[in-house]
């Protein structure tokens, strides 16, 4: 696959792709956060004016340049830019682009060998296609959402990570590099339709067969088995157990002195009510660091429930992700890692840098690099 435009400065396997970043918010800036860590040249297009919501991963490794794109002038200085892409990223709801007149007919029009990846909730086509929506309705539909929480209230949302980011910024993520591999064969570009609620339901495609269960009260992964969840200690500070298997499952009962035979019936659901009272009134006898003592370094399964600035310190997270020097708030390195062309974050440049960079000439209404 031919790389357009010059990789100075860039480091990482996608060093050599422009991309022209419409901004939204959640999923779409955080894959493109991601992108940008692996080497990708991208222009963020921000509306001009005073931002309605801020975004931290939009602070991260692009040039944001402010465009009215209702405005003739805003709308070519778009079209310029995406002339010369190999991606254009968006997250509005289906029209929005095709009325601004930066719909993928046009812009594929103008440049075949485009990748136009398109982030949204409910997807293009569908009943719902054209309404809002959020992180906790996109799960509801999938049947992510009711099979969370505690069975005696309702569901209760995992942040955003499941939907937004993990049904969406990593689908969108795969499809936009799936495309540009098969640009490398055809030399041809195409349209990324990346939904959330699409995301999702690939994800709950694990549990479609039946073998795990779904149910609240008696789902093994979902908290009710006492070997996968989590236990108060005397500190009043969590742990987490996830000794799924016998063996680990032996390890955890011998270090923490829990009786031998609680092993027996370890995928009863009938039992595991007691067992899980039980090991709670274990572990209510010890503060968390005693029973870490016990536990770091064994095959027990068991992690302290750290917060996200505890997490920055823990050395396994310390040697794994160590803070990026950028000069403001720190942030996970470039993932995945690569052993021959590693990604790297680089600071935000000024846009008129990056135009010229593209060989791009037009009128910046106003540029900003955070």
């Amino acid at each position: 696959m031919a790389l357009s435009g010059d990789q100075s400065g860039f480091a990482g396997p996608l060093a050599g792709i422009r991309i022209v970043e419409f901004a939204g918010l959640g999923p779409l800036p955080h894959c493109m956060r991601m992108l940008a860590g692996l080497g990708a040249d991208v222009i963020r297009i921000e509306r001009e004016g005073p931002q309605p919501l801020t975004d931290p991963n939009a602070a991260w490794g692009r040039s944001i340049l402010r465009l009215d794109l209702a405005g003739e002038d805003g709308r070519q200085a778009a079209l310029a830019l995406c002339a010369e892409a190999d991606i254009v990223t968006e997250g509005f709801r289906p029209g929005v682009m095709e009325r601004l007149g930066l719909g993928p007919d046009v812009l594929l029009a103008a440049n075949p060998r485009l990748i136009y990846g398109r982030m949204t909730g409910w997807g293009q086509t569908g009943p719902l296609s054209r309404t809002a929506g959020h992180d906790i309705t996109y799960l509801a539909i999938t049947g992510a959402l009711a099979a969370m929480g505690d069975p005696d209230a309702p569901p209760r949302p995992p942040l955003n990570l499941v939907g937004d980011y993990g049904g969406g910024s990593m689908l969108l993520a795969f499809g936009l590099l799936a495309a540009l591999h098969e640009r490398g064969i055809s030399g041809q570009g195409q349209v990324v339709d990346a939904a959330i609620v699409d995301g999702v339901a690939s994800m709950m495609a694990t549990f479609a067969e039946g073998e795990l269960s779904l149910d609240r009260d008696a789902s093994l992964l979902g908290g009710a088995a006492p070997f996968y969840r989590c236990y108060r200690c005397a500190d009043g500070l969590d742990i987490a157990v996830g000794a799924i298997e016998p063996h680990f499952y032996a390890e955890l009962l011998r270090l923490i002195e829990a009786p031998a035979q609680l092993l027996d019936d370890q995928y009863d659901e009938r039992t595991w009510p007691q067992c899980a009272t039980q090991l709670a009134a274990i572990f209510a006898t010890r503060p968390r660091t005693a029973w870490m003592e016990r536990l770091t370094g064994s095959d027990a399964c068991a992690a302290p429930v750290l917060t996200l600035a505890e997490a920055g310190q823990h050395p396994q997270m310390v040697q794994r992700q160590p803070p990026a020097p950028l000069g403001h708030a720190p942030a996970a390195a470039p993932v995945p890692r690569f052993s021959r062309t590693p990604g790297a974050w680089r600071a935000n440049d000024d846009a008129t840098d990056r135009l010229h960079r593209w060989g791009i000439q037009i009128p910046v209404v106003q540029d900003a690099a955070p």
